[in-house]
Formats: structure tokens, C-alpha cells, sequence
């Protein structure tokens, strides 16, 4: 097969240049497409299912949320292992998924069994599906510098302009929002006074959410002309707040403003995000898509920042605190000048081996083609550009050279026996002329 093959090669030596020039166009454009990161990607191909539930104890969620759903997701094919894990007020459920599984096609055969676990979880509780990224996926983390600005104010600002604009980059799956306060309304009641009133908890609790809301009504035509009528209730400031009416007594409402105080604060926190020990700060960390360039989606942020900048509120600018970009690029281009070191050191030790410039140069053209088709078969495999499989291709050029030269030295050892039997018969053939 092998006497075939090489024999087939020679005789149509244009088409063997024509399938290699083929390839090494090929591989060039395979290396334009292949993700490039610092670090290869070694997390497990799992799906979070992450249930919120506040309030209540560990044991509780363990009970109620987080064992019916492992229960329940038990069962969906290419299912390596299910993990629970509860928390005061969390649950977090991580499916293990075999390697070779599409990610996309796990995450929606998860979401279908969710729809069917979830009327056995308690009413209000609703499970969500985590971001599509990995553990490696945090490419890059900035916070802003807001001189004058409160932290509720930046927070604000950060959850609810610019994250949304940042979303949009391609290849980023989420935005996590970090340090800060979340602006909340809060309702102080005065238990005197509900029972001076006799208003419950609960009834203060149902009339607050029902007047929070807009309503739509009918269409009303008077003098040839149609009017739409709606009620619109939403709060946009603690006056609407305190103006609600709970209950009347003897025919004087009774608001929220008469049973208690409502003010401007944030959310409860579980921690602070400081940077530098300068104070704390407001940011948010780019999650990147699972399987995308990081490098490029880094870029593509950065290029978006500048944009969302433009809105900002004066004064207010965006600070890099982790950028991956200047791992990936210093390690890569290590990576690339050792590599060019190697072929310059491997080019010499061939040409002083042979010294022969027409067979150094038969191998040294494999060099460039085989590194080329590399980069098609990273492709085909899913594998991204890094210091793991650089390395390798580093480490192979040897190799590759070592192929070359044997079968160079073989067939000059061929043709010098074909010479050495064939110089007699010559000999012989002019003696008897």
C-alpha cells in the first residue's frame, strides 16, 4: 500500500503540490478562525440550574428545592452526574454532562425537565439556567470612576444602562454586576399602629403590590374622536408610596404614610467589593460564551465601552481592573518567538546534517505544511490557540524533520546501491564494444 501510494505521488507530482498548496491555504484561514485564549479550557460541560428562594434555612431549600430537582433531573441522556448544593436562601444544581455533548443541546434538554420539576417545587420558587459560560469564562472585570457619586447611584447606572449595553457584544453571555448598593424602596411599619388600626401585615404587604401597577381600560368615542383609557399606577417616587390607602376609618383613608415611613436604602449585602484598599467600587465581570475567541470578544468589549462611554453621566469613565487580553497576547507571543527560535535552530541542524540545500529544502517545506494542517484539525476538534497546544506543535517540528530526513537518507542509500549495480553492467557493455 505504502510502494502504491509513494509510487502514485511521483507520477503525478502536480497534483500532490496542488492538494498540498490546497492545504496550506486552508490551514492558513483555519488559524485566522481558531479561538485564541492564554489557557486551554478544561472545565466539565455541565448546565447550573441556580433556584433563589430568600429567607429560608439550607435544610429547608435542601428539602424542598434542591432534592425534587436533582430527583427529577435524573434521567436525561448524556447525564455524567448530578451535584446539589444549598445555601441560606440559594440552591444551585450543576448536571455533568459527557464531553463530546453539544452544550446547546444539553441546556434545552435541561429546560424541559425543568418544566416538569417545577409544580413540585413550593408556589413563587422558579428555577433559572445559569449563563452558557464556563469556569474559565470571566475574561474581564472593570469597575467605574464616578467622582461624586454615591454607590446606589453607580449601581444603578451599572444594572441598568450599561450592562444592558454590553450585552450586545457578540460572544458575551453575561454581564455580573458587582460592589455597590441595589435602590430599593423600604416600607418601615410601626406595629403600634397597625394595631391602632387594625391594618395586618399581610393586608399592607397585598395593597403595596396591587397599586404598583398600571391597568388597561376601554376605547371611549366622544365627538367623533376615540380615547383610551387606562389607569396608571406604577410608583416612581416615595410620595406614591406613602400616598397608598390600606383601609379607611369613618370614611378617611388610611395610608401607608399613617402606619409607618418609607425611604430610599439598598438591598441586604453579603460582602463589599474593594479595590486597592482605596475604597469600595462599582464594576461588572464579562462572562464570555462557552467555546468563543476570548481574545476577540475582550476587544469587541473594549471597542463597546467606548461607545456606552459616550452616555455616561459626566465624569464618569470605565477602569480596567482584569484584562486576560495581555495574558493571552504576552503568552502567545512567547509562544511565537520560541517557535520562530525553533525553526531557525531545526532549518540549520538540517542543512549542516544533509548538506544538501535541494533535500533541506524537500523537508523544511513540510514544516509550514504540517502546522497548517494542525490548525484545521484544532478546528475540527473544538480546540482554541494556547500555551498547551502551541507547545505541542513546538514540540512536534523535531518530529516532523526526523520523518523527513530518513526517507531522504533512504532513498539516497537506494540510488547509490541502483548506481553501484549498474556502473558493472556499463563497464562490461563498453569493454566488449
Amino acid at each position: 500500500m505504502v510502494n502504491k501510494l509513494i509510487t502514485l505521488s511521483l507520477r503525478n507530482r502536480f497534483i500532490v503540490l496542488l492538494v498540498a498548496l490546497g492545504l496550506f491555504a486552508w490551514g492558513i484561514f483555519a488559524i485566522k478562525d481558531n479561538p485564541i485564549d492564554a489557557i486551554p479550557d478544561l472545565s466539565e460541560n455541565q448546565v447550573i440550574v441556580f433556584t433563589e428562594w430568600q429567607g429560608r434555612s439550607p435544610q429547608i431549600l435542601e428539602d424542598q428545592v434542591t432534592f425534587p430537582l436533582v430527583s427529577n433531573l435524573q434521567g436525561i441522556p448524556h447525564v455524567r452526574n448530578i451535584r446539589g448544593t444549598s445555601m441560606f436562601g440559594m440552591s444551585f444544581v450543576y448536571i455533568i454532562f459527557d464531553d463530546n455533548t453539544d452544550n446547546y443541546w444539553a441546556r434545552t434538554r435541561v429546560l424541559e425537565r425543568l418544566n416538569y420539576a417545577q409544580r413540585l417545587l413550593p408556589t413563587g420558587v422558579t428555577p433559572t439556567l445559569g449563563p452558557d459560560g464556563t469556569g474559565v469564562g470571566h475574561v474581564l472585570w472593570y469597575t467605574l470612576d464616578a467622582p461624586g457619586m454615591d454607590l446606589g447611584e453607580q449601581r444603578a447606572l451599572q444594572d441598568w444602562y450599561i450592562k444592558f449595553g454590553l450585552q450586545t457584544v457578540p460572544g458575551v453571555a453575561e454581564i455580573a454586576s458587582f460592589g455597590g448598593f441595589e435602590k430599593q424602596y423600604q416600607l418601615v411599619v410601626d406595629p403600634v399602629k397597625l394595631q391602632y388600626y387594625h391594618i395586618s401585615l399581610t393586608e399592607v404587604m397585598d395593597k403595596v403590590k396591587a397599586n404598583n401597577n398600571d391597568v388597561g381600560g376601554r376605547k371611549f368615542e366622544m365627538s367623533d374622536m376615540s380615547y383610551i383609557i387606562r389607569g396608571l399606577g406604577y410608583i416612581k417616587d416615595k410620595t406614591d408610596l406613602e400616598n397608598i390607602a390600606l383601609a379607611t376609618n369613618n370614611g378617611v383613608p388610611i395610608r401607608v404614610r399613617d402606619i409607618g415611613t418609607v425611604q430610599m436604602g439598598g438591598d441586604l449585602r453579603l460582602g463589599i467589593f474593594d479595590q486597592n484598599g482605596e475604597g469600595e467600587v462599582v464594576g461588572g465581570i464579562v462572562v464570555m460564551r462557552y467555546g468563543e475567541n476570548a481574545d476577540r470578544v475582550i476587544h469587541a468589549v473594549k471597542d463597546k465601552m467606548k461607545d456606552v462611554e459616550k452616555g455616561l453621566p459626566e465624569g464618569v469613565h470605565f477602569k480596567i481592573a482584569y484584562d486576560r487580553s495581555t495574558l493571552i497576547e504576552g503568552a502567545l507571543a512567547n509562544i511565537k518567538g520560541k517557535l520562530g527560535e525553533e525553526l531557525i535552530a531545526v532549518s540549520l541542524v538540517v542543512l549542516v546534517f544533509l548538506f544538501h540545500w535541494r533535500s533541506a529544502m524537500s523537508i523544511l517545506i513540510q514544516i509550514p505544511i504540517t502546522i497548517a494542517i494542525s490548525f484545521i484539525l484544532l478546528n475540527a476538534f473544538g480546540l482554541s490557540s494556547n500555551i498547551m497546544s502551541l507547545t505541542g506543535i513546538a514540540l512536534a517540528i523535531s518530529v516532523i524533520v526526523d520523518n523527513g530526513i530518513i526517507m531522504s537518507e533512504n532513498s539516497y542509500r537506494h540510488l547509490a546501491e541502483w548506481q553501484a549495480r549498474r556502473s558493472p553492467n556499463l563497464q562490461d557493455h563498453a569493454t566488449k564494444k
